[in-house]
């Protein structure tokens, strides 16, 4: 019998998980698919063919940990996706700046190291904007995240950089049409396209998450837009197991990066009834 691993954490308490969708598939064909917390210290990744980082959602507490921990796995004999290789670039956030430069349209990003109450202050001039996300370059679920205007409390901006010192955060213009119509996110199997969901924040936020009440559903968006997201993994050069691509809408219409999640994404199972089957079907054949 085959041996799969999904890679979880310690407790799913407060999270939305749909993993259990494909591994009852998965189980049902006669592969055994157990879920690991990659806090496990006695975990014998040598006994798994195949280990699926799925929802080690915390692991952007202690990120050096996590990569240890998935360097030993890629160190036994079981084939770890996606590949180390690839976390290594996706989990910090500064991979926008290569998908940009090579040709794929991003949200304007400014980078900022230990930014300073004054360097916050200038961010709505230099981005000609005047509202502003402030975000880690290493984190996930919109942790430490703040949405800024002019009129933002220096106690609030003061806090910020308390909180960012000796840190590097990304900060990019709030795009509108995340309230007027939402964020997308595009899940792919094996290089192959799955499906779509739209994701709008409740009233009075910002946030897209379901744990923050983020309001999702299924959509069939324009072949241009898949189109779009296929050319930006094509940017990554490496065979992926799954993919999700964000992208929202610049004033010009013009789809551009949120996000490229290629580690432990949310692939939203429950939305379209054949993505289980899609995802099962790529593990299998992964194996």
């Amino acid at each position: 019998m085959s041996c799969i691993a999904f890679l979880t954490m310690d407790s799913l308490e407060g999270f939305v998980s749909y993993d259990y969708l494909v591994r009852d598939i998965l189980q049902q064909r006669g592969l055994r698919v157990d879920e690991v917390s990659w806090r496990d210290p006695h975990a014998n990744w040598d006994q798994y063919e195949l280990v699926v980082i799925r929802s080690p959602w915390d692991y952007q507490q202690s990120c050096s940990q996590f990569l240890d921990v998935l360097a030993r796995i890629d160190a036994s004999r079981a084939n770890l996706q996606n590949p180390l290789k690839v976390v290594r670039w996706n989990v910090e956030k500064t991979y926008l700046r290569d998908l940009q430069d090579s040709g794929v349209t991003i949200v304007p990003t400014a980078w900022l190291q230990s930014p300073r109450v004054a360097d916050l202050s200038n961010l709505f001039q230099q981005l000609n904007t005047g509202h502003v996300v402030v975000k880690p370059f290493i984190g996930a679920g919109a942790t430490d995240t703040f949405w800024l205007n002019s009129n933002s409390s220096p106690e609030l901006l003061q806090s910020i950089e308390t909180l960012y010192q000796g840190r590097l955060a990304l900060a990019q213009p709030f795009i509108e049409s995340v309230l007027s119509y939402g964020e997308i996110s595009l899940t792919f199997f094996g290089g192959q396209y799955s499906h779509t969901v739209l994701k709008t924040p409740k009233s009075g936020d910002f946030r897209v998450q379901e744990e923050h009440g983020g309001i999702i559903q299924r959509i069939d968006p324009v072949p241009e837009v898949v189109d779009f997201a296929r050319r930006s993994l094509a940017a990554v050069q490496s065979d992926l197991l799954y993919a999700r691509v964000d992208l929202v809408f610049l004033e010009n219409q013009q789809p551009a990066i949120m996000e490229l999640e290629l580690i432990e994404p949310s692939l939203y199972l429950s939305y379209d009834d054949e993505s289980p089957r899609r995802f099962a079907d790529a593990i299998e054949a992964g194996l």
